[in-house]
C-alpha cells in the first residue's frame, strides 16, 4: 500500500532545470535580436570590402568602369619588388620598435611616478593626456610648423645659440626622426592613463605587505607591480604594435610621406602609389598585405601572449 501511495505521488520539478531553460531562453532571445544588425554591418563595412580588395588585387585597373585586365599575382609581385615599400615597411618596424622600447618604458614611468595622491598630480595627468586628444592631422599641421627651418619654434631656438636651422622634415635622413618624435610625443600618454588605470586597481594591502617584509622600492616595482600590471602592459604593447602598422594620419600633413619615399608608412604607401596614382589593383593589394599582416599579429599575439587575460 505505501509503495503505490508513493509512486502515485507527483514528483516536483526541478526549480534547477526549469531556471536554467528560461536563462538560454533570454539568451537565445538576446542573441536572435542583437546578431542579425551587427552581423549586417559588420558584413557590409569589413567582410565585403575586405573580399572586394582581395578580388580588385588581381586586375590592372584604374577604378573606371569594370575590372577586365586579369594579372593574378603580379601586382603583389610588383609591391615587394617596389623599392618603396621596403621602405614602408621598414618605417613602420622602425616605429614598432620605438614605441615598444621609448614610448611604453616612459608612459610606465610615469603612471608609477603620476599613480600616487600628491597635490598637481590630477593636472600632471591631463597634461601629458592632452597630445593624445589633439587629433592627428592637427599634430601634423602643428609640428610642420614647430620643425620649419625659417620661421618654426626649433628654427628660432637653434638660432639663438648662433646655428643655422636644421629642415629636418625636408631631408631623407632626418624625416623620419622627426616622426618618431612627433608619435611619442603623441601617443605615450594614452599608455601613461592605462598604466595609471590598472595601477589603482592593485590591491594595497599586498604592497604594504611587501613593504612590511623589507621590500625595497626597486623590488617592491620588480616582484610585485610589474607582475600584476602584466595583462596591462599585454595590452598595450597590442595597442601600439597594431596602431603602428596602421599608421597614416600623422604622415600626410607632416612629409606625404616624401621626401623620396623616406618617411612613408605601409598605409600612406597605399594611399600615395594606389590612390592618388589611380592604381586600384596595386592599391588593393598593398591593403591586403596589410591586412593579413595585421591579422596574423592579432591572432598570433592573443594565442601566445593573452590567452589567459
Amino acid at each position: 500500500m505505501t509503495s503505490t501511495v508513493s509512486a502515485s505521488v507527483p514528483r516536483p520539478r526541478a526549480r534547477g532545470s526549469s531556471l536554467g531553460k528560461l536563462l538560454a531562453d533570454d539568451k537565445l532571445a538576446t542573441i536572435a535580436l542583437f546578431l542579425p544588425p551587427a552581423l549586417l554591418l559588420y558584413t557590409l563595412f569589413v567582410i565585403l570590402p575586405i573580399g572586394e580588395a582581395g578580388f580588385y588585387s588581381a586586375f590592372s585597373w584604374n577604378g573606371f568602369g569594370s575590372p577586365t585586365n586579369w594579372v593574378g599575382l603580379d601586382n603583389y609581385r610588383y609591391v615587394f619588388e617596389n623599392r618603396a615599400f621596403g621602405l614602408a615597411l621598414r618605417n613602420n618596424v622602425l616605429i614598432i620598435v620605438v614605441s615598444l622600447l621609448i614610448q611604453l618604458p616612459l608612459a610606465l614611468a610615469l603612471a608609477i611616478a603620476l599613480s600616487e595622491r600628491f597635490r598637481g598630480a590630477v593636472a600632471l595627468r591631463m597634461l601629458f593626456f592632452l597630445p593624445y586628444v589633439l587629433a592627428e592631422i592637427a599634430t601634423g599641421l602643428i609640428f610642420s610648423f614647430v620643425y620649419d627651418g625659417n620661421y618654426g619654434l626649433l628654427a628660432s631656438i637653434w638660432r639663438l645659440f648662433g646655428a643655422e636651422a636644421p629642415h629636418l622634415l625636408a631631408s631623407p635622413q632626418t624625416s623620419m626622426l622627426a616622426i618618431l618624435i612627433v608619435i611619442v610625443w603623441k601617443y605615450f600618454g594614452f599608455h601613461m592613463m592605462l598604466y595609471i588605470a590598472a595601477l589603482q586597481g592593485i590591491d594595497r594591502s599586498l604592497i604594504e605587505a611587501a613593504r612590511i617584509d623589507g621590500a625595497s622600492r626597486f623590488e617592491l616595482l620588480r616582484y610585485v607591480v610589474i607582475p600584476l600590471l602584466s595583462p596591462t602592459i599585454r595590452l598595450s604593447v597590442f595597442f601600439s604594435v597594431v596602431g603602428s602598422l596602421q599608421l597614416f594620419d600623422l604622415i600626410m600633413p607632416l612629409t606625404r610621406g616624401g621626401p623620396a619615399d623616406s618617411s612613408n608608412t605601409i598605409v600612406s604607401f597605399l594611399y600615395n602609389f594606389g590612390v592618388m596614382r589611380m592604381r586600384v589593383g596595386f592599391g588593393s593589394a598593398v591593403g591586403v598585405i596589410l591586412f593579413c599582416i595585421c591579422v596574423t599579429f592579432a591572432f598570433t599575439y592573443k594565442r601566445w601572449m593573452m590567452r589567459d587575460d
